[in-house]
């Protein structure tokens, strides 16, 4: 059985409104495009089952992406076209689990100044295999190191609710949003898939996001501090929603902050910073609203003005297709086309519904 979660994903997990979309098969010219990504980043593995960044980077993090990528195809780490790239990196990540629990390499100076990231990613792709693991003793070790992960993610999580870059021990008990919605994401994959995570983990976690929200609907990059991020906006509406706050005045507020901050322009006028980072989570946020969540939450709206699934593929998966590469790759990021292609795939594949985390 697949392991259901956030993003509950997200990954946090996507919201479950009622929506009148369908999947449906996607045009060729999209399915292509998903092709030639998947077997692009496939033939980026490492023999030893990572991937990583531009110089190195982020191996942790970018194998969870990548694999989470290829397991949204429909492969699982026993059937289908990329099994042998799953399981290459499962092993991979399994025999980088720490006695403290932490998922990572503290040997590894390009993962050690950001290594929560990587913790939470591994944990997310680790808790779906999780459920597809039929071999007894493997299945085990997955359940002991995802547990230990748990622990790991509780004892790092700051006074305040919110996770930093670093431990909260070995960052002088700091924080900020994206890592606290990375941890929050992964927390609820390993509890949808059967790992015991203590309800005042995500709880404090939650209240942090809703704190950090500013009058307009925004969200700080760091509680009491910085301005408010249309991202961030964008990846909290998607853990409030997987903790069924889908009535909430805070998820509205962001909401209708992301409509306003994050409009849907097609071609090069569309794109920003961390635009990948971005569409990652907010493609979420539509699939999950999907035709008529949006209206059933603003019944006063506009047509118009509401946002949907359907308007969101018109503009985003053109616009995507146009931007990848002869070789099947997406290279926008600075942390390189390994990312960007991770982040696109999984907006591509959202309908093809092989992970229930991706479900509505």
């Amino acid at each position: 059985m697949r392991c259901g979660l956030f993003l509950a994903a997200l990954g946090c997990g996507l919201l479950t409104l009622p929506a009148a979309v369908r999947a449906e098969e996607l045009p060729p010219k999209y399915q292509e495009a998903i092709d030639r990504g998947l077997e692009w980043l496939a033939r980026q593995q490492h023999r030893a089952g990572y991937w990583e960044g531009n110089g190195g980077q982020y191996p942790i993090a970018l194998t969870g992406l990548a694999g989470m990528a290829l397991l949204m195809e429909g492969s699982t780490i026993r059937d289908g076209k990329y099994s042998a790239n799953i399981a290459r990196a499962v092993d991979w990540l399994m025999a980088r689990s720490q006695p403290n629990g932490l998922l990572g390499d503290p040997r590894n100076d390009r993962e050690v100044g950001r290594y929560m990231y990587g913790h939470g990613y591994a944990m997310l792709f680790l808790s779906c295999v999780y459920g597809e693991e039929e071999d007894g003793e493997r299945r085990r070790r997955l359940e002991d190191i995802l547990t230990r992960a748990v622990l790991f993610s509780g004892q790092a999580q700051s006074s305040t609710g919110g996770w930093n870059y670093v431990s909260a021990r070995d960052s002088g008990d700091h924080h900020e949003g994206s890592v606290t919605i990375t941890q929050v994401q992964a927390l609820r994959a390993a509890r949808n898939a059967g790992i015991v995570v203590p309800k005042e983990i995500i709880d404090k976690a939650h209240d942090y996001l809703k704190k950090s929200m500013t009058p307009d609907g925004g969200v700080m990059y760091r509680l009491g501090q910085g301005n408010a991020r249309p991202a961030l906006a964008a990846q909290a509406i998607t853990c409030l929603f997987s903790a069924g706050e889908y009535h909430s005045e805070h998820a509205k507020k962001m909401l209708r902050y992301c409509q306003i901050n994050l409009p849907l322009t097609g071609g090069a006028a569309g794109r920003f910073g961390h635009f990948e980072y971005t569409h990652y989570y907010y493609s979420q946020v539509h699939y999950a609203l999907g035709d008529d969540g949006f209206a059933k939450l603003f019944p006063e709206s506009k047509e118009s003005e509401r946002l949907t699934w359907s308007k969101y593929k018109a503009v985003m998966f053109d616009q995507l297709v146009s931007m990848q590469q002869p070789d099947g790759s997406w290279q926008m990021s600075y942390i390189g086309p390994v990312y960007t292609t991770a982040c696109f795939l999984a907006i591509l594949q959202l309908e093809k519904g092989a992970l229930p985390i991706y479900q509505r």
